[in-house]
């Protein structure tokens, strides 16, 4: 029941209790290094709602991320402004992807298995990063996870496999009206 509530709380933190917690941990985590392990997650039931459990072999990471396009240095070379491709870059993947991904490399005995946003300001924006340890003895006995052990799902943020990879290869469109939107009938598909 109390999930229930946290999750209504969340749906709109901008009028709910959330706006004045977050906007004085965000004073704290501007000061904390980009990528950091924590304890427990910060958001439990979207946590628990996308594979987290609160056992052995589960990771949290928070990530901050800057917000924006792509900062693309101006050429030394001579041309017209127009022609400069510096400003109205965009990069390909979302920022939750990216996000993952660096996590990614940050512990490359872990796996990711999901992320969510946990809160933005002008600059930056915050996910927290679920990762599982592939070669734990708890993960690996846990009929709900171990899926993650086997061998085609090794370094699976790098190969778009994770929700916010799917959500980019136009994978969550399906069926009649996605044929532009999905790579082929068969990708993502095991």
């Amino acid at each position: 029941m109390a999930y229930k509530h946290i999750a209504a709380a969340w749906k709109r933190p901008g009028s709910s209790f959330v706006k004045e917690l977050m906007w004085h941990r965000a004073i704290e985590w501007r000061k904390q290094p980009t990528i950091l392990r924590i304890e427990k997650p910060t958001r439990i039931d979207r946590a628990r709602k996308l594979g987290y459990k609160a056992k052995q072999g589960f990771v949290i990471a928070r990530v901050r991320i800057r917000r924006g396009g792509l900062r693309k240095r101006r050429p030394t070379g001579g041309r017209r402004p127009k022609r400069m491709g510096v400003k109205k870059f965009k990069p390909a993947k979302s920022l939750r992807l990216i996000s993952e991904e660096r996590v990614g490399r940050k512990f490359p005995n872990l796996e990711v298995l999901n992320s969510y946003w946990v809160w933005e300001d002008g600059r930056s924006k915050w996910f927290e990063v679920i990762l599982v340890d592939p070669n734990h003895p708890v993960v690996k006995s846990d009929k709900d996870i171990n899926w993650i052990c086997e061998s085609p799902n090794r370094g699976r943020v790098f190969r778009g496999l994770t929700s916010a990879g799917k959500e980019i290869r136009g994978l969550h469109h399906r069926g009649r009206g996605a044929e532009k939107a999905r790579s082929s009938r068969r990708t993502g598909h095991r």
